[in-house]
């Protein structure tokens, strides 16, 4: 069997070209069906509403299967009332162009692309599929579940057998056979809260020439980018620190330092425990407020806590808790913190970009470049709302006034990340974007629930972006993130945090299509229900896990 395949659904222009290779040289040159031509490439009639599915070597197209869905489908063309040959009620797809590379047919690759075809055409609610074979591969179709019906059709050169095949039983018939999926159906799919699904145009960007960053070209995007931040979020100023969202908390903390009076941390959950982690290295006279995991904090609590100690003059917290999913009340902490004098700080790593964040009520907030902006990592973004000036007694680079001072750039920044954000930023439209992750978001929430998994958030005080499933102690977390990972689905799960309280996380930051999360969930339900099967139930209670 052939080493290092992968199959995918093609997506990129010089595999397209190779389709069109493939095409020419099977259905011109081998079986006469087409003229030939100088160009030796054969573009199909249908090429716009094909879906191919491709298995690649390296970079050699090694066989194809097409997919159509609209009606009339070329058998329709040629057959007479199809639809009373076939099987009543089904929701029928073609598949076409079935081609392989000679020296790849004795290979399993036609067989895996067919079960790639067969789960995701089920996937987007096919249960039958059509097709015209070629009166030399008849046993090999017969093997795979396709059944004749009707007379042959195509010329004296070119002799077709009409078949159908339904979807289901290619599968069944591949776990009857105990085969192995193909190693990896396409390139991974991020649904990790970092790094992300990044768009084509934002990695175009990534790879430009770097320039200098005391250039005027430099310094002008740097200044767009701020005023495209600053217009996302409502806050008066940001700057950008080459380094992660650690760095940017670094900064917060230092510049809280400097504040007259103890403040209050608040903790529900990993990052909390982490923003308390700066407080006490930056040295900060500091109170704690804990809420459990999964849960928000008791706002009639903290508002008495408030009331009896005048003294607090700030408070720090996250916005999304990203360990639990939890969405941490941004505008309520805004108003109690206004009414009590105390300036608010948040931690608004992982909600920056995937909802409305109004941080006109902030003192300091921090983020990331990555995440929800959907951009590479490395930029740790600072907002604030107040006069900052340079101050003898920060450190030289958490010091946000000699940022704003050096016009944003008072020390090396790299002009790829910092592109590559401004495109991010630029090519995204905020209310679509977050409306998009709202929908995906509750697709999800409804599947995972209908089927039995336990979501750590409530619906009402959850992150749109982030999902943590607890799992049956049955069920190990790290065990389904690699059986997920295998398939080509990345999902968060390798955090020791996350392996101590057996969760896995599905996040919703990058940009992951409608079709990567149905295909994700069909994997997950599947190696769930399989686990489910192995061990004699996870402990989901009386929910059946449902097929998406």
């Amino acid at each position: 069997m052939p080493h290092n395949l992968i199959y995918k659904i093609a997506s990129e222009a010089w595999e397209f070209e190779q389709i069109h290779g493939l095409n020419y040289r099977t259905f011109v040159e081998e079986i006469p069906q087409h003229a030939s031509n100088a160009e030796q490439r054969l573009v199909d009639k249908f090429h716009d509403e094909n879906t191919y599915f491709i298995c690649l070597k390296e970079r050699r197209l090694t066989g194809m299967m097409a997919v159509r869905a609209n009606r009339p489908f070329s058998l329709d063309e040629k057959i007479r009332d199809l639809d009373s040959f076939l099987p009543a009620g089904a929701s029928v797809c073609e598949i076409r162009l079935l081609a392989l590379e000679p020296e790849f047919r004795h290979s399993r690759i036609f067989a895996d692309l067919l079960r790639f075809v067969a789960d995701e055409c089920l996937l987007r609610g096919y249960t039958l599929a059509v097709a015209s074979g070629t009166l030399r591969q008849q046993r090999l179709y017969s093997s795979m579940g396709f059944v004749s019906f009707g007379q042959l059709v195509g010329t004296e050169q070119a002799r077709y057998q009409p078949m159908y095949l339904t979807l289901l039983s290619v599968l069944e018939l591949f776990k009857r056979l105990g085969a192995p999926r193909p190693a990896l159906i396409g390139p991974s799919i991020s649904f990790l809260p970092g790094p992300v699904e990044i768009d084509p145009k934002v990695q175009e960007a990534f790879r430009a020439s770097p320039v200098s960053h005391r250039s005027d070209r430099f310094l002008a995007m740097v200044s767009e980018v701020k005023g495209l931040l600053c217009d996302l979020t409502g806050a008066a100023g940001v700057e950008l620190l080459l380094g992660s969202g650690t760095l940017g908390n670094e900064a917060v903390a230092a510049h809280l330092r400097l504040l007259e009076g103890p403040g209050l941390m608040l903790s529900n959950g990993e990052f909390g425990e982490r923003l308390i982690d700066h407080a006490e290295r930056q040295g900060l006279l500091y109170d704690v407020l804990r809420a459990p995991w999964g849960s928000r904090y008791d706002i009639a609590e903290l508002e008495s806590l408030l009331a009896k100690r005048p003294d607090i003059t700030w408070l720090w917290s996250t916005h999304c808790e990203t360990s639990s999913g939890v969405l941490n009340d941004l505008e309520g902490l805004a108003v109690i913190c206004r009414r009590h004098g105390v300036r608010l700080s948040m931690d608004c790593t992982s909600s920056l970009g995937t909802m409305p964040v109004d941080l006109s009520g902030v003192y300091l907030a921090s983020s990331v470049s990555g995440k929800g902006l959907a951009s590479f990592p490395g930029i740790a973004l600072v907002f604030y709302n107040h006069d900052v000036v340079p101050d003898r007694r920060l450190p030289r680079y958490l010091d946000l006034g000699y940022y704003r001072e050096k016009q944003g750039v008072p020390f090396t920044q790299s002009s790829n990340l910092v592109a590559a954000l401004h495109q991010a930023l630029i090519g995204c439209e905020a209310s679509t974007r977050y409306e998009t992750i709202r929908l995906r978001y509750s697709w999800l929430r409804s599947w995972l629930e209908e089927s039995g998994f336990c979501i750590m958030a409530t619906e009402g005080d959850a992150s749109p972006a982030v999902l943590s499933l607890a799992l049956s102690p049955a069920l190990s977390s790290l065990w389904l993130g690699e059986e997920l990972e295998k398939r080509g689905y990345l999902l968060s799960f390798r955090s020791s945090y996350l392996i101590e309280r057996n969760i896995v996380q599905i996040c919703l930051m990058g940009a992951v299509t409608e079709d990567d999360c149905r295909r994700m969930m069909g994997e997950l339900i599947e190696v769930t229900a399989s686990a489910a099967r192995r061990l004699g139930g996870l402990g989901f209670g009386r929910k059946k896990l449902q097929r998406v």
